[in-house]
């Protein structure tokens, strides 16, 4: 049930303060809540869930507000609900009318915020911080064809007067012209898993099915366990281990004994489950039964990768606990392979990011391309009039795609390079300067890369469901906006003075009197501030 409550807050001074000081107004939590378009980002929250039935939800800027405390300072749930519990500031910031001393909500809350937060509703959140930024409704693209055939005139419609009929048959309005620019690149966003090796996943898959092993003895009431040799499976396992550097055969050996014990094992396991029978649920709690699913494509993978002596499979699994992480191979000098969630990611000329595709499995970012210019278009009603992206994006049927719509892609043209002759000499040494600064152009998203990574942990994922690392993952993109959208909303008004001072400036120059001294720091200083 869906209780409907305007995020149209009371101001800091009217916030019920128990104390004699006064709160700050210029706090930043404070600042911060007076650009975000709460409402907006309400109604997007609130869209999928019933509004009728089951139990009041928590306030949508209470729910969405702690989510935006605890990526913007990195805490974990618990804390977030502790920092809230604490801090004035960000029991305004939530949408409280006053300062209480309990918790506002479970901590556990946070995990079933994260799994009702789907791709449709940051799409949504987006949308909003587009609509914040730039005053008004985004107008959507008109290009989209009629929803029925045509089927000629109806005998019971009435007849369209002669103004009606002129405005149908006038030509369709022509599509807006490009303007703007916009920034393509992929990055990994890290889960925080172990750093796997074949030798360690199959000794943490062991011993979960011994795990197994014992619960179904305890279930079915068995006094004589079967044997699993788990001290003798533990004991080579270590021998290998705290080895600094063991040897080829000396790990394919360790390799070979560990799926020997695990296929031991899960053969016992088939044998207990035997006398259950079929369709009468299996008495092992739903973690565990997961973890039996998991361990047996394991086992697959490692015992076929060592049978053709080779370290690649499809689909290989790198963690018991989160088998949907894949290895991505990016071939970076100091981290060649990273494990975790891959991401298009397009950021505007104004600064706002948004991770376009997510994707656990390794993917060319490339053939993204056209999916993020229309999405540029959907959201803004006008295609971008650049596109800047690394060399990757420069395929023939990418740049042929934006040859026809008008826009310009800031790459190194394909083919052979034009042979330097005295009439196009400095035509093509304008065209090298000219691609040299679009690629530096680039920059900005890899900033962008690096303020979420060191900044908000972008590479620090430590969510244990898929569905759920895709909203913490979209969350810091969205901190990240909104605190783009803080430095517009206040840098407008802090750039009033600037303003009378240029213009001053600006007068005073084309007034050229010869005793001018004293404007001449102030010209300076406009120039090279502006």
């Amino acid at each position: 049930m869906i209780r409907t409550t305007s995020a149209k807050q009371l101001t800091i001074a009217e916030f019920d303060w128990p104390f004699e000081t006064a709160l700050d107004q210029n706090n930043r939590w404070v600042k911060l809540s007076e650009c975000i378009p709460w409402d907006e980002l309400a109604e997007s929250y609130y869209q999928g869930l019933p509004a009728d039935r089951g139990r009041p939800l928590k306030n949508a800027r209470l729910v969405i507000g702690a989510v935006i405390i605890k990526h913007k300072l990195c805490l974990s749930d618990v804390e977030t609900v502790l920092q809230i519990q604490e801090n004035p500031y960000l029991q305004y910031f939530v949408g409280l009318r006053g300062f209480q001393a309990t918790a506002p909500f479970a901590p556990s809350l946070l995990v079933e915020i994260r799994k009702r937060m789907g791709e449709a509703v940051f799409e949504g959140f987006h949308r909003a911080i587009i609509e914040a930024h730039e005053g008004k409704k985004p107008i959507k693209p008109d290009s989209q064809g009629p929803s029925e055939p045509d089927a000629g005139p109806s005998e019971e419609a009435p007849s369209a007067s002669p103004a009606v009929t002129a405005a149908q048959t006038e030509p369709e309005a022509t599509p807006a012209k490009p303007r703007g620019q916009l920034i393509l690149d992929a990055t990994v966003a890290e889960q925080a898993i172990r750093f796997p090796t074949d030798l360690s996943l199959l000794n943490e898959a062991r011993e979960f099915s011994e795990q197994i092993i014992d619960t179904l003895c305890a279930h079915l009431k068995i006094v004589n366990k079967p044997r699993t040799y788990r001290r003798k499976a533990r004991a080579a396992y270590l021998a290998i281990a705290k080895q600094k550097r063991p040897g080829r055969k000396t790990l394919r050996r360790g390799i070979k004994q560990q799926l020997q014990y695990l296929r031991r094992n899960l053969g016992h396991i088939e044998q207990l489950l035997a006398p259950i029978p079929e369709g009468q649920p299996l008495p092992l709690p739903s973690w565990l039964l997961h973890r039996y699913w998991v361990i047996q494509h394991v086992y697959q993978q490692q015992w076929e990768m060592y049978c053709n002596q080779t370290h690649r499979c499809d689909h290989r699994i790198v963690s018991l606990g989160q088998p949907y992480v894949r290895p991505m191979v990016r071939g970076k000098q100091d981290k060649p392979v990273e494990f975790g969630a891959k991401l298009s990611v397009s950021l505007t000329g104004e600064g706002l990011a948004h991770v376009d595709h997510l994707r656990w499995e390794a993917f060319h970012e490339g053939l993204d391309l056209p999916a993020q210019v229309e999405a540029y278009r959907e959201r803004y009603g006008h295609y971008p009039e650049r596109v800047i992206a690394d060399p990757l994006y420069g395929t023939r049927a990418n740049r042929s795609y934006l040859k026809q719509r008008g826009i310009c892609f800031a790459g190194k043209p394909l083919g052979r390079p034009k042979q330097v002759t005295d009439a196009n000499r400095e035509q093509l040494k304008q065209a090298k300067a000219q691609r040299r600064q679009d690629y530096l152009q680039r920059i900005p998203i890899e900033g962008k890369f690096g303020q979420g990574k060191k900044g908000y942990r972008l590479n620090d994922i430590r969510a244990k469901r898929a569905n759920t690392a895709f909203a913490w993952i979209n969350t810091i993109f969205l901190v990240m906006n909104l605190l783009i959208l803080q430095r517009i909303f206040f840098g407008l008004r802090k750039c009033g003075l600037a303003a009378v001072i240029k213009t001053v400036a600006q007068a005073w120059k084309q007034m050229r009197f010869t005793q001018r001294a004293p404007f001449q720091s102030a010209v300076r200083f406009v120039q090279t501030y502006g």
